[in-house]
């Protein structure tokens, strides 16, 4: 993670006058064409159109925040049908911005619960089908509109169940917010916490204080909870910052226990198990131009499971029964009835590594933002060490043998969990050459036994987009390279619109990914497309 104790907002509060309430009526409408713009006594109220006919069947949620301080929740989420905006949150009225929705053909039917920046939370009943949620903050603010998205189908179309479940958080969330700090600590840049500053090391450490500062108050419980965890980057972290810390809240979320301390003896007099540690995960990004340090802030609250479902735990691109498989055969002295020529083998696997180094700035790029950041390097570094290979051996004509021993070379060699899916492939392809009657059936029949070691399927924003249909249309063509390949850029170009479910990105909103393909698809899309050149 990037360390950086400069301002870094690109434009200031006074240049884009966020302070004046009639800006936001302007700007809504363009940014959201489904919005519309109603007038109130207190506040202009904008109501999204589209979200209207989902009144009947559910709760209707309006959100109220104070100009100057946004977050990207009020243009991202999608059950949100009201939106007022003031100088101050709490002046706005209810009774107008119920009125609006009516106006614009809404129903009420199921009752309203309006959440809103305020001094201190509470939950307030105004009638008997209008609750109000007054929370401090914008981050808590962000935090109630997740957990009334994604609470259970029968919380959401009940009023008594939201009041019960926004109870629960004015009583429970705990809060810690850190930035990055001026000054130096223990010799390195510094981050300040609640309880003061420390030296940056890694992003692991601090998101681990903060969470471990933030879970100290929760402790063993008596009713199975589900732990809502939202965390906001700040004044614009970056998006790779940000899929860090969702990265290591899931990690230490899945791996420790989260001790509870008294203030005085810091005796330990609760805790939560680890290995029944359910939760969901969300985020935002707030604008702060009050305080306009960069940092992040972190928000927590165990909420009983018959509000809330836990998250899927996304997992690795490789099974976790994958150990539990016998290892891919490996073909040593076969003969095989497909024949290979040492000088065209070789210049189509020059031509591949060559592409993937030449590619290596782009893969990285798009990585950046929506991963680690490390596969450009992974498949650079995997393509040159195949390179090293190759230049070792004098004839490569005997290619499933050659291909063998190759991968005995990348499995010690090649990292990550790129370095072992490719380990896995090439190997079981090593044994389809040896067995099968031509290249496009070996390569299928490697699918196959790649696809008993993995998860990953077609549609789940992984190399597979770019390799099934690859695979599958040059058997179904007969070899047809050209075809193949274009499918296969179809199924990396098809990523940029896909919602990814393995792996750490699946813990980011939808819209961190869209309109970039994934890494691993793209780097193996070149690699096919030199491989594939005459």
């Amino acid at each position: 993670m990037a360390v950086v104790v400069e301002q870094t907002i690109p434009f200031s509060s006074s240049s884009l006058d966020l302070h004046s309430a009639t800006r936001w009526p302007k700007l809504f409408p363009l940014m959201r064409p489904s919005v519309r713009v109603s007038g109130g006594s207190k506040a202009q109220i904008l109501i999204d159109t589209a979200l209207l006919p989902l009144q009947s069947r559910e709760v209707c949620v309006a959100a109220v925040g104070k100009t100057g301080n946004f977050s990207s929740k009020w243009l991202s989420d999608k059950h949100v049908t009201a939106f007022a905006v003031d100088k101050r949150a709490s002046d706005s009225g209810t009774d107008d911005i119920a009125a609006a929705i009516r106006d614009a053909g809404g129903s009420l039917e199921k009752g309203l619960v309006v959440a809103m920046v305020g001094e201190m939370s509470k939950v307030e009943a105004r009638g008997q089908r209008t609750i109000v949620m007054e929370v401090d903050g914008e981050l808590a603010l962000d935090h109630v509109l997740d957990l009334l998205q994604h609470a259970k189908e029968e919380t959401r179309s009940s009023l008594a169940n939201i009041g019960e479940l926004l109870d629960v958080f004015a009583e429970s969330a705990s809060v810690t917010r850190s930035t990055f700090h001026t000054e130096k600590a223990e010799g390195n840049p510094a981050v300040l916490h609640a309880d003061g500053a420390a030296g940056f090391e890694q992003a692991r450490h601090a998101v681990e204080k903060d969470l471990t500062q933030v879970m100290r108050s929760h402790g063993a419980r008596e009713e199975s909870v589900v732990f809502s965890v939202h965390y906001s980057d700040v004044n614009g972290l970056s998006r790779l910052e940000n899929y860090i810390i969702a990265g290591e809240i899931a990690s230490l979320l899945g791996k420790q226990c989260f001790f509870q301390y008294t203030s005085i003896y810091d005796i330990v007099i609760g805790f939560v198990d680890k290995q029944n540690v359910k939760y969901r995960i969300s985020s935002s990004t707030i604008l702060d131009h009050e305080q306009a340090a960069r940092g992040w802030a972190i928000s927590v609250c165990p909420v009983p499971e018959r509000f809330l479902s836990a998250q899927s735990k996304p997992s690795n691109a490789l099974n976790d029964r994958a150990e539990d498989l016998p290892p891919a055969p490996k073909r040593r002295g076969k003969t095989t009835s497909i024949s290979f020529a040492n000088a065209e083998v070789r210049k189509r696997i020059e031509a591949g590594c060559a592409k993937v180094i030449e590619a290596e700035p782009a893969i990285t790029e798009y990585d950046t933002i929506v991963g680690d950041g490390d596969c450009g390097y992974t498949l650079r570094d995997g393509a040159r060490q195949i390179l090293h290979f190759l230049s070792t051996k004098s004839d490569v004509s005997d290619f499933p043998d050659v291909l063998s021993e190759l991968v005995d070379d990348l499995e010690v060699n090649m990292g990550g969990t790129s370095g072992a899916l490719y380990c896995i492939y090439l190997s079981a392809l090593a044994q389809g050459l040896a067995e099968e009657a031509s290249v496009p059936d070996a390569l299928a029949v490697a699918l196959d036994r790649l696809l008993q070691y993995t998860q990953a399927r077609l549609g789940d924003r992984t190399c597979l987009d770019c390799l099934i249909p690859f695979v599958r249309t040059l058997k179904e063509t007969g070899g047809d390279a050209q075809k193949a390949l274009e499918k296969a850029s179809a199924g990396v170009e098809e990523t940029k619109r896909l919602e990814a479910k393995l792996g750490r990105s699946s813990y980011l909103d939808e819209s961190a990914t869209r309109g970039v393909p994934d890494p691993g698809a793209y780097g193996l899309l070149v690699l096919l497309e030199g491989l594939c050149s005459s």
